[in-house]
Parts: C-alpha cells; structure tokens; sequence
C-alpha cells in the first residue's frame, strides 16, 4: 500500500460513493484512491457502518416478507452450483490499480494516446455520459494550459508528480478543483507524469489556441 499520499478524497464524496450516488467516472477514480489509500479507505469503512446502521433503524418501516419467502432463498443459496473462482494473475505493472485495470487493462501499454498538443497526450475511458474519465501524459516538465472550470475536477496522480498553486501532487495523490480554482498543473521534471482526470463541466481555458481546439479533444 501506498502510506505517503498527502492529498485526499473528500468526506462528501466518500459519502458519495458509499451511498452509490456518484457517476461512473467519480466512482472510478474514488475507487482507484481507495485502493492505494489506506486512511480513505479507512473513512469510507466508518460511512458504510453509518449507512448500515440507518438501514437497521429504519427496519420497522420495510415491507414484511411473505412467510416462507426467507427459507425459498436460503434453500435456492444451498442448492446452487459452486463456482470456483481463480486466484487473479500477478499484476506486472504497479502503475495500473485494480479498478482502473477494469478500463484499460493491466497495464498502459494498451492504451491509446491521443496527442492534444505540448506534448499531452490523453486517452478518454469509456465510463457513461454524466461524467469524463480521461488517462493524461504529461511529459517531464511539461505545463497542462492555464485554465479553470465550469465544473469539478478530480485529478490523481499515477506516476510521476505534478505541482500548480495548490501545491505538489505525487502517486495517489488527488486534486479537487471548482469554479474558484485557476491553476497551470506542470510536470515534476525528473519524469513523466501519468494522471487519471475526471470532469463534469468543461474546462475554461485562457488561451486563445486551446479554446479553438478543446471542442475537438473533448476537455
């Protein structure tokens, strides 16, 4: 597990993704945290009691099942077939989680780049249409176009590091940025930096040349 990560989801979200209201790409990239965070993963466990203990609360309110409808289904539960489930491969690329591995595959060498100009490349996630979930290359010392948003971002780092005005983002590490935020994100120069993004607005670019072309690369 990775025990360094400084930057962190959110209660809100977590509560989000406990409660099953956030879309497919914010529930991509919370799992994806999780799984490398031990403290969030930690504080999601504490939301998922809560939740329990709400749904125990409410239990007089439920529907009462039809007698004999408990022992149906334990009996239909016995009577099933065991499915042997095989123990997953070894993974050979660390910098691919378990849950994005689900996207993309075990590791990066099948994803498809799209060069999106300074040397960004990008590859969009096939994740449904309330949210974008995109994997972002940003060479060494490369700089993302100042901008800001009409929406939230998330942004966790994969590999590498990146720094802007909110501070240094390394692996695992995750940005939250809003309509107040404005930032120029830059690549640690010692090496590529690697970031799963999700968006629910476009991004407000203040250059003229990625205003014309965000239409085409979808950011």
């Amino acid at each position: 597990m990775t025990h360094n990560i400084k930057h962190h989801i959110t209660d809100q979200l977590l509560m989000g993704y406990s409660a099953g209201t956030l879309s497919e790409a914010f529930n991509l990239l919370v799992a994806t945290h999780i799984s490398m965070c031990d403290e969030c993963r930690a504080q999601l466990a504490s939301f998922d009691s809560i939740g329990g203990a709400m749904l125990d609360a409410e239990g007089d309110r439920l529907a009462t099942l039809a007698t004999g409808s408990l022992a149906a289904v334990m009996e239909r539960i016995e009577n099933a077939p065991t499915v042997v489930v095989p123990a997953p491969a070894e993974r050979t690329d660390k910098t691919v989680p378990a849950p994005l591995s689900d996207y993309i595959g075990d590791d990066l060498t099948g994803v498809k780049w799209r060069h999106i100009g300074m040397g960004v490349r990008q590859a969009i996630l096939p994740t449904s249409s309330q949210a974008t979930a995109r994997l972002l290359h940003i060479p060494a010392g490369a700089a993302m176009p100042d901008h800001g948003h009409n929406g939230v971002e998330m942004t966790m780092v994969l590999k590498g590091a990146f720094q802007d005005e909110d501070g240094y983002f390394a692996r695992g590490d995750v940005e939250t940025a809003d309509t107040a935020i404005n930032h120029t994100p830059t690549a640690d120069i010692h090496e590529d930096c690697i970031c799963l993004a999700v968006t629910d607005a476009p991004l407000r670019f203040k250059g003229l040349l990625p205003r014309i072309v965000q239409r085409f690369i979808r950011i």
